[in-house]
């Protein structure tokens, strides 16, 4: 399979089984309702992943926001991973991102007429946009990873998974990535795997769906990136993409994100002939001033003929880098030396068939439509 990233210590295999018995328990508790699980009276849609990061939650939750949006009030409720505050946190476009975490920063700021909270436990975040002081009255909720927070009985689950890390080939966590058991597949109303190749035939998409053990009323659906223009880190001015090439100047690729080598095989085959420097930190790093200090070094060592090296990074990458803006005096300058250099790629989510794209859609549209708040 391309590009297959699935990498399994079989020495942890052992570790994997404990870690499973534990969550297989839970799983019981809730299954025969010992542990209870809160139901709203309003579409809530669960998007998560069985898998530790990097199925492309962030950009599918922007998608079903884009969707959405123009019928409905929509609400994001996210767990805000490394956030510096506790509880729950309602943001609004001034909210800084070390409150609310990266990924619901960068959907707060694409997203200005929706609502974005951040809460650890999902139910309460949900009784929480529900009040009367929130206006507009929520009127959808997207939860976002949110596939093992079992308190909260989504109406519509969206379980994604990596084309190259198909979970029916993975592993429990420690030996693999997988926080639950492929069996947990059967509480999604709908799988999407993500990341596909543009080509990927029919036979192939039927064979993965047999794979998954996939049941009949279950939904599949699948999904690769596509690229916005380049959009410049401080004024916001757009190029295209494809002229990436043609601008003879050296790139570095500065991600922290999990998956990176998907980016950069889409950079390779959309722009050929392109050549950078990846500089790859963990997923949802938090830049520090000795990161920054490096980057400048790479920059300057990167840069030849006169013509400065270009910083390219993510979206998510970008909401951190912005935080440091805001930063330590000294994390304020080495962003000012930098951020004349740094392009953003936003990336969008694309269906592979105009048919299934509709089909999701009218799946979504249709769930929303019949169960109105306070329906």
């Amino acid at each position: 399979m391309e590009g297959d990233h699935i990498r399994i210590n079989h020495l942890l295999i052992p570790l994997s089984w404990l870690y499973g018995l534990g969550v297989e328990v839970r799983n019981i508790l809730y299954d025969s309702k010992v542990l209870r699980s809160q139901a709203f009276d309003l579409p809530v849609i669960g998007v998560g992943n069985l898998t530790v990061g990097g199925t492309g939650k962030t950009p599918h939750t922007e998608y079903l926001v884009r969707l959405l949006s123009p019928r409905w009030q929509v609400a994001v409720l996210s767990r805000g991973y490394k956030r510096k505050s506790r509880g729950f946190q309602r943001a609004d476009m001034g909210t800084p991102m070390r409150l609310i975490g990266d990924e619901p920063y960068q959907i707060r700021q694409k997203f200005p007429n929706i609502h974005v909270a951040v809460a650890n436990d999902r139910a309460r975040g949900i009784e929480q946009l529900l009040k009367t002081a929130v206006q507009p009255p929520t009127g959808v909720v997207l939860l976002d990873d949110a596939f093992q927070h079992r308190r909260v009985t989504p109406g519509l689950n969206i379980l994604l998974m990596d084309y190259h890390r198909l979970n029916c080939f993975d592993k429990l966590l420690p030996a693999g990535r997988l926080r639950e058991p492929v069996s947990s597949i059967h509480r999604a109303d709908i799988v999407i795997v993500t990341k596909c190749p543009r080509e990927i035939t029919p036979m192939e998409r039927l064979g993965i769906g047999r794979s998954l053990g996939m049941q009949a009323w279950q939904k599949l659906f699948f999904t690769h990136f596509v690229y916005d223009d380049l959009r410049h880190f401080t004024t916001g001015a757009t190029s295209p993409l494809s002229q990436l090439a043609q601008m003879e100047r050296p790139i570095i690729l500065l991600t922290g994100i999990a998956s990176p080598a998907q980016m950069e095989y889409d950079l390779r085959r959309q722009c050929p002939g392109i050549r950078f420097t990846p500089l790859h930190f963990p997923d949802h790093h938090l830049f520090t001033r000795a990161n920054l200090k490096r980057i400048v070094q790479m920059r300057d060592d990167a840069s030849q003929g006169g013509k400065r090296a270009m910083i390219l990074t993510t979206e998510k990458d970008a909401s951190r880098l912005m935080a440091l803006t805001q930063g330590t005096a000294e994390e304020r300058r080495l962003m000012a030396t930098l951020q004349d250099d740094i392009h953003i790629l936003p990336a969008r989510v694309q269906f592979i068939g105009q048919a299934d794209e509709a089909k999701f859609n009218k799946t979504i549209t249709t769930y929303v439509e019949k169960n109105p708040r306070n329906s």
